[in-house]
């Protein structure tokens, strides 16, 4: 019997990660003098490029959710599921909670970026080397990038303004350069599970 719920789910995260991609360089393309290092990401949410990066951060976190539907009958790992679905609620939000939104678009972000870090290292236990130990090390990556610009924001009173801090914390690279260290490899984890999930559909529907 065809078991196409892991291609399926693969298809709709891959679909998710490519469109929002593609989300955000049309919207840096939209505004005008937009800095990757000194404006946040969420500055895209505002002005003339609004259109392109809320309806694709909103479509990310919908695709996601119904990727996360088909992904328990494909592996059996609950808190994987749960993880993605925080992810997806947060990501959601971020699309209909602009930055003017301070504490609330707050919220949200940090849990786009903080579930979806945690998702990448939870994905381990249902995948094998060395996709498990990839997955590890790019949530790390989310999750630290994260600590490091919640450091910035936290260390420069910067929690409930919205204009761009300086700091040592970002490490050089701005504001916009680390929340990108934080979003990128959780996007890249969730394209490389996107193939994982197909391949392992086939597999599946291989006869033996």
């Amino acid at each position: 019997m065809a078991r196409p719920n892991g291609r399926i789910a693969g298809v709709l995260f891959l679909v998710a990660s490519a469109q929002f991609i593609l989300g955000l360089v049309v919207a840096e393309a939209l505004y005008s003098g937009y800095s990757v290092a000194d404006n946040y990401i969420s500055d895209l949410g505002v002005g003339p490029s609004s259109m392109a990066f809320n309806s694709s951060t909103f479509l990310f976190g919908v695709l996601s959710i119904i990727g996360a539907y088909f992904l328990p009958r494909t592996v059996d790992f609950r808190g994987l599921t749960v993880l993605l679905i925080l992810m997806a609620i947060g990501a959601m939000g971020v699309g209909i909670f602009t930055s003017a939104f301070t504490t609330i678009h707050g919220v949200v972000s940090l849990m786009a970026f903080g579930f979806g870090g945690l998702s990448a290292i939870a994905s381990f236990k249902v995948s094998k080397l060395p996709l498990s130990a990839i997955s590890v090390i790019l949530g790390a990556m989310t999750l630290g990038a994260l600590v490091l610009f919640t450091g910035g924001l936290v260390t420069t009173g910067s929690l409930t303004n919205s204009e761009p801090p300086a700091s040592e914390f970002f490490l050089g690279i701005g504001p916009g350069g680390m929340e990108r260290m934080i979003a990128y490899p959780a996007l890249i984890w969730l394209t490389l599970f996107s193939g994982h999930l197909i391949a392992l559909s086939e597999k599946q529907e291989t006869p033996k």
